[in-house]
């Protein structure tokens, strides 16, 4: 979208939904949404595309609907990427410059990143993100910006995330159909990390689970950086895929459960109450306990948290998390989960709702956890927009001082050396026609 108006858009393609949303920061710097909307999601399992005409169908409709309530034109859009494929690694690289004298610029930093894209990875992986935790100049470790400083050797420890090129390819695809272009794809725990976490959190320590249909999506921070992401292949979904088949109901019947009766601890679920679903095509209805459903949920459920807490001890940051974890997504509603996770993790719990950056006339309805992914891809590609224009900027100033200076300094030298081999030359024909 056009980065003078700062119109920002975004396609969020979820396992349960897709959302197209449009918006904008305001004079305060907050996040203003024009417009949002949203779909139940096909051809889509696990935050992977499996039916490009399902998918790219269902984009459309909310795209051509978001476009109807703004009058805004979505071009280039950017959007979430997550799914079992991607992983994550740390590397450390370094850089030698020409000068202690000359002080660190951005064009250093850029270059220390750039070579982190060539390291080697897996055939059919690509790199998705290079995202810098520190710094390290001339052996001083603890450098969050060294722009500025002076120093022969520069260093950085990465955290990088690589995804199957077959996956970001055909998100791609579904979005190029529907007459759209990919800004950036952004890796979804990142994009929701930046519209529910504060910054003290961020700095005291802390680890985002995103509890999404199909997938359940980590991001853990610590000291200002990033420590770790990961992507479980796991969640609301084969919950309620349990509940359908542990009662024998339809998959609709189990997901209205879930929302409106289920509870992730069987211990607080009240005994004598039951819920009664109308049996199929005419059949005898049936009777669930309350008890039953949130036993059924809270096994999978601790199935999920168990896979969840695995990564948090692979960070080495889970004694580091002393703003314990912030549970968001659609799944973080699913009652009494917060009880839950604290008794299995010992760590303080909250459920994050995206209004950290939001504009206080955003709508109730689009200040839930479910849009944390859809708001953050906003927020993080104001961000990204904003570094562009910055490293547009500095190339733009510099170019210049480096390319006219020295040419104009040539050319009067070369014009020097002419006019004095003139001179000379008419000398010598006037001193000769003087002696005849």
């Amino acid at each position: 979208m056009s980065q003078k108006s700062k119109i920002l858009a975004a396609v969020d393609i979820g396992t349960t939904k897709i959302v197209s949303i449009i918006g904008r920061k305001n004079e305060n710097g907050k996040l203003e949404i024009l417009g949002m909307s949203k779909t139940p999601s096909k051809g889509i399992k696990r935050g992977v595309v499996l039916n490009i005409e399902e998918t790219v169908s269902t984009i459309r409709y909310t795209v051509e609907e978001v476009q109807k309530q703004t009058g805004i034109s979505m071009n280039d859009v950017f959007v979430g990427i997550a799914g079992q494929h991607i992983k994550s690694v740390r590397n450390r690289g370094y850089i030698n410059r020409d000068s202690y004298e000359n002080e660190i610029t951005r064009q250093d930093i850029e270059a220390l990143i750039n070579d982190m894209y060539k390291i080697p990875i897996d055939v059919g992986e690509e790199i998705i993100h290079v995202l810098p935790q520190n710094y390290i100049v001339d052996n001083e470790t603890g450098v969050k910006n060294p722009i500025g400083m002076s120093g022969k050797r520069l260093e950085a420890n990465f955290h990088i995330v690589i995804g199957q090129i077959a996956s970001a390819r055909n998100i791609e695809k579904c979005i190029n159909r529907c007459g759209l272009k990919v800004n950036q794809l952004i890796l979804e725990p990142l994009a929701s990390s930046i519209s529910v976490l504060t910054e003290d959190e961020i700095e005291a320590g802390v680890a985002l689970i995103d509890v999404g249909g199909g997938t359940t999506d980590i991001a853990v921070f610590f000291d200002d950086v990033i420590r770790h992401t990961a992507v479980i292949p796991f969640g609301g979904n084969v919950v309620t895929s349990d509940i359908k088949e542990g009662c024998s109901i339809l998959t609709r019947q189990a997901e209205a459960l879930k929302i409106q009766f289920g509870s992730a601890l069987g211990d607080l679920a009240p005994e004598d109450k039951v819920v009664t679903i109308p049996g199929i095509s005419g059949r005898e209805p049936k009777e669930i306990s309350f008890k039953s459903l949130a036993y059924i949920i809270q096994s999978r459920m601790e199935e999920i948290i168990d896979a969840v807490l695995f990564e948090l001890e692979n960070s080495d940051c889970m004694e580091k998390l002393s703003a314990g974890i912030v549970l968001t997504g659609g799944g973080a509603l699913l009652r009494h989960l917060p009880q839950l996770v604290k008794f299995r993790s010992g760590l303080d719990v909250r459920i994050g709702y995206p209004n950290e950056h939001l504009s206080s006339e955003t709508p109730e309805e689009i200040n839930q956890p479910m849009y944390s992914t859809s708001i953050g891809l906003l927020l993080k590609g104001d961000e990204i927009l904003h570094n562009n224009n910055k490293k547009a900027d500095i190339e733009t100033e510099e170019e210049p001082v480096a390319s006219e200076e020295p040419k104009d300094l040539k050319s009067r030298q070369r014009s020097g050396i002419f006019d004095s081999i003139k001179k000379t030359i008419t000398d010598i024909f006037e001193e000769n026609d003087a002696r005849m």
